[in-house]
């Protein structure tokens, strides 16, 4: 029974779901409940890497904004004592 694989991470968690549901309910035969168990643990992993791939854009967007707040700006009486020294 092959299916399109789900796209997205709320897809994949929702066949996930599915997939355990039935698995739970006992009617698959052994070959089955293997291929299932496979399609599972692959499911698992594409949403592990999902996970990871959101975890590490929301640290950069973090220290982006903590790189922004640490940058310190130009303090407009030196920068007038500066032109004023170079005659501009």
């Amino acid at each position: 029974m092959a299916k399109k694989p789900a796209s997205g991470f709320d897809a994949q968690l929702k066949e996930l779901e599915q997939l355990v549901t039935r698995m739970e309910q006992g009617d698959l035969d052994l070959d089955e409940s293997l291929r299932q168990f496979e399609h599972g643990v692959s499911l698992v992993r594409q949403c592990e890497q999902q996970l990871q791939v959101a975890e590490q854009k929301v640290q950069l967007l973090s220290r982006q904004g903590e790189q922004e707040a640490l940058t310190p700006f130009a303090d407009p009486v030196v920068a007038d004592t500066r032109a004023a020294d170079t005659g501009s």
